[in-house]
């Protein structure tokens, strides 16, 4: 933060260089300038001036409109289309889909944890399943597990990013399904050379890539509700619920005490354990009056640094909660961190950027999540799991209900219980944790997409039924086509 701070006072106009010091801050839960830099960073944008990475904005603002904005402006500077590979040729069917799924994080990584059944449960008549996988070769269990499942392993760290797309070319890939996004070690230039002649976004990043060489953006009917269709450059492929989940996550046998984690041996535990950027001001004062209206409760939060535990102490005494009643607790490895989730109570999600994979990770582990949905993707995400799971009613709209639906479950015992009741049977039954079912309608996905290219159509907007069946998008459920 302290060299983000020098360089934009040496160079204002650098690019992104507003958005840098706005989300590390975040990072830290630093808000004494939040307002003044999410105002200049809006002025920046509005004047044409490429202020921020889209990621930054999607913890930051609840804005569709303005985080297409800043991925097409990003796209058209770092990332523009490039055709010296040519176009790729049609071909005629010969069998399976190719599908390749490109990913620096095939590995001990929540994208790796989400998506492993998956790969494991293609239907491998119709389908041939590739990892691209340019992340560090860790050898850790997942990606043991991951190089055992799919058909072809390969390894294209090392390799330019015109020889990634020739390889995917000369692979005769058909669907490449890009796993980052604008995430931590992402290769969009691999894209942008088109790799393959359908190019799909999922689940690394929550928002538009705001890129024409990205055709498919998949979500479900949750998620990008007809009102924001603008949001997003993509086509939407609508799925009957987006997040794919490892059914086979074992949860650890440990049984953590309240004492060993720092809490009282009495009261209700609320808790939160998403990154720490998406934590904003105006969640947190929800949060502090939910403390202030349950009377002994305490609210559990994930260490992300060493200073943000000391800034939301600070933030906490300045809204007249006493410090001690956030209590800070650790990483630890994926089965006891599942383990851990029993301590707590109730789980408080975070807006305008939702619990994603931290979401259902606490609902596997069987402890209800509440949700507030905002208009952008990031902000309906765990909306979309609860709907899945069959529990709408933890899904509010605004943050007033959202905070007096907490209320509600913490003063009432036999309301919750019958909550945690309905939930740990949804998980037996309900899409979110069904990835045979994710994977068929996934599968059906990509056929009408791959089929739509050898009939020489564009993409346009689809929708894949309950029964597996995909069509096009009607324009009054989608808007623009």
């Amino acid at each position: 933060v302290h060299s983000f701070e020098q360089a934009l006072a040496a160079a204002p106009a650098k690019p992104f260089l507003r958005g840098d010091l706005l989300h590390g801050r975040m990072r830290l839960c630093d808000w004494r300038h939040f307002d003044a830099d999410l105002q200049a960073l809006q002025a920046d944008l509005a004047a044409g001036a490429p202020a921020c990475t889209p990621f930054v904005l999607l913890p930051a603002l609840d804005r569709p409109d303005v985080q297409r904005l800043a991925a097409e402006r990003m796209a058209g500077l770092l990332y523009p289309p490039r055709d010296e590979l040519g176009p790729i040729a049609p071909r005629p069917d010969d069998g399976r889909l190719r599908i390749a799924y490109l990913s620096g994080d095939l590995r001990e990584h929540p994208v790796a944890s989400l998506t492993a059944q998956l790969i494991e449960l293609h239907d491998r008549r119709r389908f041939e399943v590739v990892a691209l996988s340019h992340g560090p070769a860790t050898g850790d269990p997942m990606q043991r597990r991951l190089q055992a499942a799919f058909d072809d392993w390969i390894d294209v760290a090392a390799m330019a990013d015109a020889d990634v797309a020739r390889l995917a070319r000369a692979r005769r890939i058909d669907v490449v399904v890009d796993l980052a996004g604008y995430t931590s070690g992402c290769r969009p230039h691999i894209l942008a050379l088109r790799a393959a002649p359908v190019q799909v976004a999922y689940l690394g990043y929550l928002g538009t890539l705001g890129a024409p060489w990205i055709d498919y953006l998949l979500v479900d009917r949750h998620l990008v509700p007809p009102a924001e269709r603008e949001g997003y450059r993509e086509r939407l492929a609508v799925l009957p619920s987006y997040q794919v989940n490892d059914g086979l996550r074992p949860i650890g046998a440990r049984r953590f005490t309240r004492a060993e984690l720092g809490l009282p041996a009495t009261g209700f535990v609320f808790c939160c354990l998403n990154n720490a950027y998406k934590i904003t001001p105006a969640v947190f004062d929800t949060w502090m009056r939910i403390l202030a209206a349950v009377p002994g409760s305490v609210l559990m939060l994930y260490a992300e640094n060493p200073w943000m535990p000391a800034n939301l102490r600070r933030e906490a005494v300045a809204r007249g909660v006493d410090e001690r009643r956030l209590v800070f607790v650790e990483r630890l490895p994926m089965a006891d961190y599942l383990a851990r989730y029993r301590v707590a109570d109730l789980f408080l999600d975070t807006l305008p950027y939702n619990a994603g994979t931290t979401a259902s990770d606490a609902l596997w582990a069987g402890l209800p999540v509440l949700t507030c949905s905002g208009r952008s993707l990031a902000a309906r995400v765990a909306g979309s799991l609860l709907q899945a799971l069959g529990l709408p009613e933890l899904v509010t709209d605004s943050l007033a209900a959202y905070e007096a639906q907490a209320v509600a479950l913490a003063t009432d015992a036999p309301r919750l219980q019958a909550l945690r009741q309905r939930l740990q049977a949804a998980r037996a039954h309900s899409p979110l944790f069904d990835a045979a079912r994710f994977t068929r309608h996934l599968e059906a996905a990509f056929e009408a997409m791959v089929a739509r290219w050898r009939a020489g159509q564009p993409p346009a907007d689809l929708v894949v039924g309950d029964d597996g069946g995909c069509g096009p998008r009607p324009a009054s459920g989608g808007g623009a086509q």
